[in-house]
């Protein structure tokens, strides 16, 4: 790991990429991957992943997984200035947005951006997952539990927590 950022420079990052996070901040774990661990290189693959895993197991938004990642590399200020960065830019522009679409509720061009924007949310999130799933998974068991845990919850009403109690175990007794 190269130094960590300094909270301008964390603040600065989690602006910017708040501007991808279309659908909340799952759908700019993407960026977020490539901007930590490909480019500047202040995460590996497994810390990333593992801050993510702790982020969303815990009850709350998914923007907690930014506040976690600022904690890790400046503390209490570091989640402050991530958390600031990803969700101040992100709310002064949704609210300039909304006041003009609400203007425009019936307007044909306000009615085709907001449709086009459903496939592209969508597909970052979708990408998201592809990202993280890519990083966690180092062996057939981990793929085996990513595989059964999307065919349960796709396909079947049966809980997503028998999921991560069964990965548990597997964690527990060195499976994975």
């Amino acid at each position: 790991m190269h130094d960590p950022p300094s909270l301008i420079s964390l603040f600065l990052r989690f602006a910017t990429l708040s501007l991808f996070a279309v659908g909340g901040a799952s759908a700019a774990v993407p960026e977020m991957h490539r901007q930590f661990v490909d480019v500047a290189h202040w995460l590996t693959d497994r810390e990333f992943t593992a801050l993510f895993a702790m982020a969303q197991a815990a009850p709350g938004p998914n923007v907690m997984f930014v506040a976690l990642l600022g904690h890790y590399f400046g503390g209490v200020p570091g989640a402050l200035a991530a958390t600031v960065g990803m969700c101040g830019p992100t709310c002064v522009l949704a609210w300039a947005v909304s006041r003009v679409f609400d203007r425009f509720r019936t307007a044909r061009w306000r009615i085709a951006i907001q449709s086009g924007l459903v496939p592209v949310t969508i597909g970052l999130i979708a990408a998201s997952a592809f990202v993280i799933a890519r990083a966690a998974d180092r062996g057939l068991v981990a793929y085996a539990i990513t595989a059964v845990t999307f065919a349960l919850v796709q396909w079947t009403r049966v809980s997503p927590l028998f999921a991560f109690a069964a990965a548990a175990l597997f964690g527990l007794f060195g499976l994975v």
